[in-house]
């Protein structure tokens, strides 16, 4: 049996191009280096944009690296025996974040070992996924904005996702507004509150943003609560039918689970590093496509856009989406050793030649 011999881990900050706020102009990664006992090599990473990434890395040097050698080095095989070992440190959060970075060496080991691509073992499904534009713009100013969503235009993407939350819901519907009119009708427009409101608040202004037709509502409440989303929903689907989205800042498929249970969320997406890496992802795509709910993955696009090409078809359920942050991918930001293991073009994500993953680290 193959085994993990070691498993090492540093942190790169990497600077943003375009800052996410004044206190956010660079991500962590947690660079991760696996040796098989066969000798065969993995790259993976474990990320976090702004807090915690000091913490990530002690927990993969301290407590992962020493648990991991001598499991197998099968990808999937060891997730829930190191998920348990690690839960009494939590079990989401920085314990599932951390653990990505074993998980995600293993399957690019796994892959290398092979002479292929992660895609190649997970077996892709189509050839192209779709891409929307996305940015982390709720402090631009208006005219910021509008010259971003037209930037969105002409890259060829048919759908777009806008930061809401402004203090005013007169500002964000200005703002949303001039957006809809750089875009046009036939795209969609996706909007993101980032947690900012409470369940009221959240009513109200979904009453108000309705005029620009969104295609769904993200992240309107505080992560954690699972009773206030459920009702929200309950809310609209009395009125607007306007689909909730969640996902990136919920850890496990318990969570997961939890929130489609309830009808508290109808579009899921999960962030694959946050949930602990692929092989939960692959978990919670399970747990979506028998709930018939859309997945549509959370950021790092060079990543997401080689899972959503293995994703498998559901009767009825929208194909996945990839989000791409302008000028927030590894590749455009220079942090890759490697070229992008995929390109994205005419609103289009595709793989471009590569070994395993294609993410290894400067």
């Amino acid at each position: 049996m193959t085994t993990v011999a070691s498993l090492d881990a540093r942190l790169v900050r990497v600077p943003l191009a375009r800052p996410w706020g004044a206190d956010v102009t660079s991500v962590g990664v947690i660079a991760t280096h696996l040796v098989r006992s066969d000798g065969a090599e993995g790259w993976g990473f474990s990320w976090t944009p702004q807090i915690g990434g000091e913490a990530v890395l002690a927990l993969l040097q301290h407590d992962i690296s020493a648990a991991a050698v001598g499991r197998p080095a099968e990808p999937g095989a060891a997730w829930q025996a190191m998920w348990e070992h690690l839960h009494e440190a939590g079990g989401g959060g920085i314990t599932t974040i951390a653990l990505a970075g074993l998980d995600l060496a293993l399957w690019d080991a796994a892959a290398r070992a092979a002479g292929g691509t992660v895609t190649d073992l997970l077996g892709p499904q189509r050839s192209s996924a779709a891409a929307y534009g996305s940015g982390v713009n709720l402090h631009y100013p208006l005219e910021e904005l509008v010259a971003q969503a037209e930037r969105w235009v002409a890259s060829g993407f048919d759908a777009v996702k806008v930061k809401v939350g402004k203090p005013e819901v007169a500002e964000d519907l200005e703002r949303l507004r001039a957006v809809r009119d750089v875009i046009g009708a036939d795209r969609a427009l996706m909007i993101d509150a980032n947690q900012r409101w409470d369940l009221d608040r959240a009513t109200r202004s979904l009453e108000v943003l309705a005029e620009v037709g969104p295609a769904w509502i993200e992240e309107p409440l505080r992560a954690d609560d699972l009773a206030g989303h459920a009702e929200l929903a309950r809310r609209l689907t009395a009125t607007s039918r306007l689909p909730i989205a969640v996902g990136e800042n919920l850890h496990t498929e318990y969570r997961f689970a939890d929130f489609l249970a309830a009808g508290a969320a109808q579009i899921v997406q999960p962030n694959v590093v946050r949930v602990g890496g692929i092989t939960p992802f692959l978990r919670i795509a399970e747990l979506a496509a028998r709930h018939a709910a859309p997945l549509h993955p959370h950021l790092l696009p060079e990543l997401s856009g080689q899972l959503a090409l293995c994703l498998p078809d559901v009767a009825g359920v929208a194909e996945p989406l990839v989000e791409d942050v302008e000028e927030a991918g590894f590749g455009s930001l220079g942090a890759l050793i490697d070229p992008s293991p995929v390109a994205i073009a005419a609103g289009r994500v595709r793989e471009v030649p590569h070994a395993g993953l294609g993410l290894r680290f400067r």
